[in-house]
């Protein structure tokens, strides 16, 4: 693959080859390069809390095949309703107090929802960025409308992952397009609101269609702020819960392949890490991640204990990530900055 230097007027455009090339490296040279690119860009020993919260849980009307909050499936999570916004603040300075600067508040929906319940989401919107942390959520698609109303009430960033590659994308999902996927991230980067987007590996896709779901976000007109990693948890009632459990090296290869495509990104190393060993996780930061969601829950699943992600981060020497270093480095990120590769 050729190397240089990109400016933001000649960012690189990748093929699905040139993706592969660097995914199929060998894994010691494949992650020296990927710290190359995390300590020309990222601040090498700052890795970034991020807590995230079920607002509105189970219920939801499209039918992924690897989430048990889906209503078509066998032994699904029960519906509840949206979550008192008082609630969910004082969740947000538990998080804060905890260590977290970025708070994501997740809704089953298939689409964001309109009246007096989104205007409940804009009133939690405001109290987190008001707490001085980053406000995150993800509610299904929105509209243009929507999207600039979230800008206005302080939205630092939006959830819409990907999952996997436009050609496996139907295995997975039929209830939504990937172009309508798209669609949504459109808006959200249109109202000026940072992107999250990422997928998820182990639901039987292949490589390539690993590499093309990472190529996807690398050549987006604005690449996402933040990319996260998840493998796949099965979950018993889904039609994924038979799915064996991806060997490590393979979240590795994600994590380094998505920090040498997306420099500026932060690489969030998310679903599936309670099943990794701490030497494992290691390996992810050593490739690239630089982020992890902290909390004892992932929306439905479990998450590693706070304590032992704190003593994690402690033994290896790494430092959590500042409110303050958080917002220059949301800034810095903003912008797609000269790329050496």
């Amino acid at each position: 693959m050729d190397t240089g230097v990109y400016t933001p007027s000649e960012r690189q455009v990748f093929t699905l080859a040139q993706v592969r090339e660097i995914y199929d490296l060998p894994l010691t040279q494949l992650v020296f390069r990927a710290q190359s690119v995390h300590r020309e860009h990222q601040q090498p020993d700052a890795v970034q809390l991020c807590t995230l919260l079920s607002i509105k849980t189970g219920g939801c009307p499209e039918d992924c095949g690897y989430c048990p909050q889906s209503a078509r499936h066998e032994g699904g999570v029960e519906a509840e309703p949206l979550m008192d916004e008082r609630a969910v603040l004082g969740a947000a300075r538990r998080a804060k107090q905890a260590g977290a600067t970025r708070f994501c508040m997740g809704a089953a929906w298939r689409n964001a929802k309109g009246g007096e319940a989104f205007e409940r989401v804009l009133r939690m919107v405001r109290g987190v960025h008001d707490l001085g942390m980053e406000a995150c959520v993800t509610l299904g698609m929105l509209n243009e409308e929507q999207a600039k109303a979230l800008k206005e009430a302080g939205l630092t960033s939006y959830n819409h992952n990907l999952d996997t590659s436009r050609e496996f994308y139907d295995s997975i999902i039929t209830t939504r397009s990937y172009d309508e996927r798209l669609q949504t991230i459109e808006h959200v980067s249109r109202a000026g609101i940072s992107v999250c987007c990422g997928g998820i590996i182990g639901m039987g896709e292949s490589v390539d269609d690993r590499c093309a779901m990472l190529l996807t976000l690398a050549n987006l007109e604005t690449p996402p702020e933040s990319v996260p990693v998840n493998a796949l948890v099965p979950v018993e009632g889904t039609p994924l819960a038979d799915r064996p459990a991806i060997d490590p090296f393979e979240l590795v290869r994600m994590c380094a392949t998505a920090r040498i495509l997306m420099p500026r990104a932060r690489v969030r190393l998310s679903a599936g890490r309670s099943s990794l060993s701490r030497e494992a996780q290691m390996l992810c930061f050593l490739a690239g991640a630089n982020s992890i969601f902290f909390g004892e829950k992932l929306l439905t699943t479990a998450n590693p204990d706070t304590d032992a992600d704190l003593q994690l981060l402690r033994d290896a020497g790494l430092r959590t990530l500042a409110a303050q270093d958080a917002q220059d480095a949301h800034h810095d990120g903003h912008h797609h900055l000269a790329v050496t590769l």
